[in-house]
């Protein structure tokens, strides 16, 4: 696995997912015995479901095919959506996790759960819940006080409103 069958990797795959309206968060290339596994994480606004997966997979599978990119080795393809916990690293991430729970390490102070109420150019706007019955309490952070947010499973997720055109 060298550096520039990723980046050609990459380069193939990427227009390639942005043209059924994906877009290419992760791509991996293991190698598990004789055969390489060849991972692609796709995410879009809405979600992924497992038919436009399995779309993109027949898709990359005849691109891949016809460029072999691969070379002689057989390889497994894999299509998935990313995990809830991911870490959140572009805008699009944290728009897509707005009204969703996160855990963020900030640069000093101790790492904390809040639920993602919105965003801009600065920072994140965050309610923290309340604990032992107090209700929660707002707080803002600005990307600069940030050094990691993850996404969290949440099971008392509430319905954002959807904003206003």
């Amino acid at each position: 696995m060298s550096t520039t069958q990723i980046d050609r990797l990459r380069e193939l795959l990427e227009p390639l997912a942005a043209r059924q309206g994906m877009d290419l968060e992760d791509l991996t290339l293991t190698r598990a015995g004789r055969r390489q596994v060849l991972q692609l994480v796709v995410d879009t606004d809405e979600g992924v479901q497992l038919d436009e997966c399995a779309e993109l997979s027949r898709a990359a599978s005849e691109l891949l095919d016809a460029e072999d990119v691969m070379g002689a080795d057989p390889y497994v393809l894999e299509v998935t959506s990313p995990g809830v916990d991911r870490p959140l690293t572009q805008p699009r991430h944290f728009r897509r996790a707005v009204g969703r729970m996160v855990r963020i390490r900030p640069t000093s102070g101790e790492v904390f759960t809040a639920r993602l109420l919105g965003l801009d150019e600065e920072g994140l706007d965050l309610e923290i819940p309340g604990e032992k019955g107090r209700r929660p309490k707002p707080r803002r952070i600005t990307f600069a006080e940030v050094e990691q947010v993850r996404g969290e499973v949440d099971f008392s997720r509430k319905d954002m409103p959807e904003e206003e055109a």
